[in-house]
């Protein structure tokens, strides 16, 4: 699942896990922007390294204990980005985008309790959707306004997953 910040991803990928969860699926969810969110000094090089070795290790560890549904959040920029995740993860993976206006971003990331966390992830979002960063790389296109179950039941759905 991708998209710009405040666009749902996270509480997306977090409803599909509960809908997984109550049909007995063996499931992971994962919030990869989570997995990236350090800062060592190095550079955004390092950070991509970084968060791609944190994503394999688990998903390689939900794999392992037999997880078969890996649920995934992020806000992938580029196609790189994205063939880079797939090659992470060893798994077929579809890209999800939810698209949303500047309106929903400022209203949902105006929740944020970070101020200084929340005045950069909007500025982030402002400048990915000026410049259409992220547009064309998914597979499913759905509008983030919808209701989340309802979001949620149509990537599964897609997937084959209900």
């Amino acid at each position: 699942m991708t998209g710009v910040y405040g666009a749902g991803k996270s509480t997306v990928v977090a409803d599909i896990g509960a809908l997984l969860e109550s049909r007995g699926e063996r499931y992971g969810v994962l919030d990869v922007d989570w997995l990236g969110w350090f800062d060592a000094g190095a550079g955004p090089e390092l950070n991509e390294r970084v968060t791609l070795s944190n994503v394999r290790a688990v998903c390689a560890a939900y794999l392992e204990v037999g997880v078969r549904r890996l649920a995934l959040a992020w806000a992938a920029r580029d196609r790189t980005q994205i063939e880079a995740t797939r090659r992470a993860v060893w798994v077929p993976m579809a890209v999800v985008r939810l698209e949303v206006d500047s309106a929903v971003v400022h209203r949902r990331l105006d929740n944020d309790p970070t101020e200084e966390r929340r005045e950069d992830d909007l500025r982030v979002a402002l400048e990915w959707l000026t410049e259409g960063r992220g547009v064309g790389l998914e597979d499913l296109l759905l509008p983030g306004t919808l209701p989340v179950r309802q979001i949620s039941r149509a990537i599964c759905s897609w997937l084959g997953w209900l």
